[in-house]
């Protein structure tokens, strides 16, 4: 099959392009990136008036199956990831039973090759069964094609665990994934510790719940020479942290998500459940913050933690509800609206931080537009305007804080090994 995008301005921060031109896809690859591109009996699609990018990755997404499929799956999940431009995107393993060993892992990479709308990589645990007393057979995790191991949604507590996960990760050249929290400082917490949880008579949840065991985890990286990967950063001191730590070499990245970056604690005077999460929502200073290191280099990716729940899980009282938002099909278009087109980040800085930046990170053949490579690409409408509609979302969760706001600049085309996937609001 082949076919042509055609007139669109490509962006493709890998290989330093920003201009008008077209790309012939043949066989599922990148066959021409140029000007002028003609042929006959060949498809063609118009992509002028677009932003036409290298398939966004997200790093860090919840699918929830196995185990809790009545929140999401992976059909739905990838349907939403289509939906949303994203066209490779990362399991976390903190399902039921969890990613630690070679058989569920190999599970979660064969459904998603036959039922699957985009690439999905595993990513294994750190410990077994998350009980974070005993490694997994992080060797079989790779094996069965995990890129990555993190208990994410738990804190490794025991330092020496971290350090010999960070050990054993560093033999097989992928990245721990750290879910930065004091589970003490943190206990019973349900939104960022400040002003506003005084006023609303909120438990806090302290910076210092995510800044300690992130300044311990880099501590470790140094220690072990290994690659130290910090989950949705949300406060300023971790971004000092991680600023500092790769100033002296230590091997260190981290990713903020789009609801860290857009909205603050203020809005969770609301009592609105779908603002809780966690880490939580942070006060406008710490928005800053993350806004600053975006624009400095110290994050490397931009990760949704797409975290979708059923109904009941969030229509109940604010201390009661489960943490999390869905985020994969608002993701492009909240950075798009709230950040580019505000002039926080510029268009080639946004597709970098969607494309070469996670797959750096994971050490994946992805995010570029090269000769030879898979095609797989994200296409945006720059002038698009959309109001936010989570009952219109393929996921199953419709937990969106953003729920009823107009956005501009959305996903128009997702293009997964040369097949589109998902064209003006339908997943094909």
């Amino acid at each position: 099959m082949r076919l042509i995008i055609k007139g669109g301005r490509v962006i493709d921060p890998a290989n330093n392009i920003d201009e008008l031109l077209d790309i012939l896809i043949a066989d599922g690859k990148i066959a021409a990136v140029e000007a002028g591109i003609s042929e006959v009996n060949t498809e063609t699609i118009d992509a002028r008036n677009k932003i036409v990018c290298p398939g966004f990755i997200d790093m860090h997404v919840h699918l929830r199956e196995p185990g809790f499929e009545y929140k999401e799956d992976i059909v739905s999940g990838t349907k939403a990831a289509a939906a949303g431009g994203f066209t490779t995107i990362c399991a976390m393993p903190n399902t039921d039973p969890p990613v630690d060993n070679f058989v569920t892992a190999s599970y979660i990479v064969d459904r998603a090759k036959i039922l699957g709308v985009v690439n999905v990589l595993p990513i294994g645990t750190i410990t077994k069964k998350q009980a974070g007393s005993e490694l997994s057979a992080i060797a079989e995790l790779v094996d069965a094609g995990c890129v990555a191991v993190s208990d994410d949604g738990k804190p490794v507590v025991r330092a020496d665990i971290m350090r010999n996960a960070l050990e054993y990760a560093k033999m097989f050249s992928i990245p721990v994934l750290s879910h930065c929290e004091d589970i003490d400082l943190a206990k019973g917490g349900l939104m960022h510790e400040g002003y506003f949880s005084t006023i609303y008579g909120l438990k806090g949840i302290p910076t210092a719940a995510e800044e300690l065991m992130a300044a311990r985890d880099i501590i470790l990286a140094e220690l072990t020479g290994a690659h130290i990967h910090i989950c949705h950063a949300s406060t300023k001191g971790s971004m000092d942290l991680v600023r500092n730590a790769k100033a002296r070499g230590i091997n260190v990245t981290c990713e903020v998500t789009p609801h860290h970056l857009t909205l603050s604690d203020e809005i969770v005077g609301s009592y609105d459940t779908f603002t809780k999460v966690n880490p939580p929502l942070r006060s406008s200073e710490h928005i800053s913050a993350l806004r600053a290191a975006l624009q400095d280099g110290t994050v490397d990716c931009i990760a949704t933690d797409h975290a979708p729940h059923n109904f009941e899980s969030k229509d109940c009282e604010y201390e009661l509800a489960s943490f999390g938002i869905s985020g994969l099909e608002t993701a492009i278009a909240v950075v798009m609206d709230k950040l580019v087109n505000t002039g926080v980040l510029k268009i080639n800085e946004m597709v970098g931080l969607f494309t070469v930046g996670p797959a750096k990170v994971l050490g994946i053949d992805k995010g570029s537009l090269t000769l030879g490579k898979i095609a797989d690409i994200s296409i945006i409408d720059p002038e698009a305007r959309k109001v936010v509609n989570p009952n219109d979302f393929y996921s199953k969760g419709k937990n969106t804080p953003y729920k009823n706001m107009e956005l501009k600049a959305w996903p128009w085309m997702t293009i997964v090994n040369g097949q589109v996937v998902y064209r003006e609001g339908k997943v094909i």
